[in-house]
């Protein structure tokens, strides 16, 4: 299904997951969604994008290999519940802060920075897999 249409909506259309993908990890813990879902997103953007155009082309897209991407997500998450630990609390438990970003104090949490690593996580691993399974099929 290399069809022409399909061919030149397909980046357009990624673009727009992706976006959505963050959208949606972004309001995870307040709505629903979270970093699950969203990296399911992303990573069923890149296999849209991989059916249309090929995979290396989704592999330049990505910059890093797939699987960096999810070790990376890995040692965010892990990293965001060891703060926990050394503020003597049990681990993953959840802690809140304010900074200042250009003058504007920010809600930060250690429960959004395991969501983006779960994000990362589910990105890197199912995008890993569709590319492996698409160069399969072309092969």
């Amino acid at each position: 299904m290399r069809t022409l249409i399909f061919r030149t909506i397909a980046p357009y259309l990624t673009s727009l997951m992706v976006l959505f993908s963050i959208f949606v990890l972004l309001r995870g813990h307040n709505e629903p969604g979270g970093g699950f879902i969203g990296g399911l997103i992303a990573a069923s953007a890149f296999a849209i994008y991989g059916i249309a155009c090929g995979v290396s082309p989704v592999r330049r897209s990505l910059y890093f290999h797939p699987m960096a991407i999810s070790g990376c997500g890995l040692l965010v998450a892990a990293v965001s519940g060891l703060v926990s630990i050394f503020m003597e609390m049990p681990f993953l438990t959840g802690q809140w802060g304010v900074i200042n970003l250009l003058g504007m104090p920010v809600d930060i949490s250690t429960v959004l920075f395991f969501d983006i690593g779960v994000y990362l996580v589910v990105v890197g691993s199912i995008t890993s897999i569709a590319l492996a399974l698409e160069e399969r099929e072309r092969a």
